[in-house]
């Protein structure tokens, strides 16, 4: 009776957040995509700068903490205020770093312009410490409902105003007010919906206790952070902030795509690995459900739009934006890896195994540096090749500490996504040749688009792959809920 009341609250949780995330990042593409016709490339490199620095300050703020709330059994309102008054302590001093080194990176970039917005622009690490906060609230009771209508309402919001003040010419301003205005809805919002205020009590003892697994978790996620920055930061120092915004543009539309559900399936399978956190062979068996589920649907995500790539960038974004086409070709095979990354590193993060992922980080960043510096040599895309051939190693390296902690081994992990992988190359081979055509360009994505789900679904149906019967099965059966 417990395993099925978890199993349909997971399932419920995770409708939710994959609506939260959908919705969300649906919006957010279309908004992005009217700024993208509206500013210039130089505009999103400018922006791309600067965020570097805002969200390695994320890091201290919102990270660490955070997940010890979840991961921890039972929490009171102590461990939740006394993190709240921690984070703002350390906010504050971060702000002040911000504004007043603001311009000294200005000089550093030579764009004596982006001195005000790095200060305006600080200002979300203020809002920042109360959202995290209140996701932690949110994530421990499987609230994601609650989520979805505040992230949805900020998002929205956000986007009208920026998509106005771009039209009225306000350039890289109207994405720091959009940015701005996003984060001062959710906080409202989740302000009304969750209800969590800072009590005044504060306990030093609960925060040791919490820092003692955050802060190996705190260095490997700012390491993560760091190293996935780095890259930006060199290319906009090297280059100029409009290959800056090819780059990152390229980046934007596969990371939209996967972290919508990639993210939607792990922040739901946190609370829930680190509640079965004794039971191994429970947990190994709702990792290997996650993997395969998620690959099952990012895998071909990624292998179509990696193939229909130039003529969505002609048809979302105009011509002007083509030269970001072999980026998002190359990011599209690196978000792919994604569901290995996070699955395996969810399960160890549940296991209150912090300090494995601060090792597994270390060795993996010292190589991605190492392929960094020789990449440097060859240009920007190989810059971005890199982050694929980092990508790869990676997921092994990611996986290879469950063989002892779960017993699932990477031979295994590997077994399992074989097959969807395979599947995915087949179809989008077949979906690039109807390139060959020589239809209009919308009548080629159109047409790709369409047989690429075709083909997929009725292969899969065909061969019965046990990770489509299981999706088929759990939306059936949350419908028949929603129905009693």
């Amino acid at each position: 009776m417990q395993n099925t009341s978890t199993k349909s609250k997971v399932i419920i949780s995770l409708f939710w957040k994959m609506m939260e995330r959908g919705g969300t990042q649906g919006i957010q593409f279309i908004v992005q995509i009217v700024l993208a016709r509206l500013l210039t490339p130089n505009d999103f490199g400018v922006l791309s700068l600067i965020a570097i620095f805002i969200t390695i300050s994320n890091v201290f703020v919102q990270s660490g903490f955070n997940t010890s709330l979840i991961q921890k059994k039972n929490t009171d309102e102590v461990d939740f205020s006394s993190v709240f008054y921690i984070s703002l302590f350390v906010t504050i001093i971060l702000y002040i770093m911000l504004f007043l080194t603001a311009p000294l990176i200005a000089d550093f970039y030579g764009i004596p312009e982006i001195i005000d917005i790095i200060r305006v622009l600080g200002i979300t690490l203020f809002l920042g410490c109360f959202n995290s906060i209140q996701s932690a609230v949110i994530s421990k009771k499987m609230q994601f409902k609650k989520l979805f209508f505040s992230s949805i309402s900020a998002v929205s919001v956000s986007g009208i105003i920026g998509i106005i003040l771009a039209y009225n010419g306000f350039g890289v301003w109207a994405l720091v007010a959009q940015q701005l205005t996003s984060n001062f809805i959710m906080v409202l919002v989740l302000g009304y919906t969750v209800r969590w205020k800072p009590k005044l009590v504060f306990s030093l003892k609960r925060v040791r206790s919490l820092f003692a697994f955050g802060w190996k978790l705190l260095v490997a996620i700012l390491i993560d952070t760091l190293y996935m920055n780095l890259r930006s930061l060199i290319i906009g120092k090297i280059f100029n902030p409009t290959i800056l915004g090819f780059y990152n543009r390229g980046d934007q539309f596969p990371q939209i795509i996967v972290s919508n559900i990639n993210g939607s399936i792990q922040s739901v399978m946190l609370p829930v690995l680190s509640e079965e956190q004794d039971d191994k062979q429970r947990v190994k068996n709702m990792v290997r459900r996650s993997i395969v589920t998620s690959s099952f649907i990012v895998f071909p995500l990624m292998v179509g739009l990696a193939v229909v790539a130039e003529s969505l960038v002609k048809i979302v974004l105009t011509d002007k934006w083509l030269p970001c086409v072999p980026f998002l070709r190359i990011f599209c095979f690196s978000y792919a890896l994604w569901p290995i990354h996070t699955a395996n590193m969810q399960a160890i993060n549940a296991l209150g195994r912090s300090e494995i992922i601060l090792k597994i980080e270390l060795i993996k960043k010292t190589i991605g540096l190492a392929i960094l510096v020789i990449s440097l040599r060859y240009g920007v895309y190989a810059i971005a090749i890199g982050t694929l051939i980092s990508g790869v190693i990676s997921s092994f390296i990611n996986s290879f500490p469950n063989k002892k902690l779960l017993n699932y081994s990477i031979s295994e992990q590997c077994k399992d996504i074989i097959p969807l992988l395979i599947l995915s190359l087949l179809m989008g081979s077949v979906i690039y040749s109807l390139n060959w055509l020589n239809m209009p360009v919308y009548l080629t994505l159109i047409s790709q688009v369409f047989t690429g789900c075709i083909i997929y679904i009725y292969i899969a149906k065909i061969i019965k792959l046990e990770c489509y019967t299981y999706l088929i099965t759990a939306f059936t059966g949350m419908l028949s809920n929603k129905k009693r």
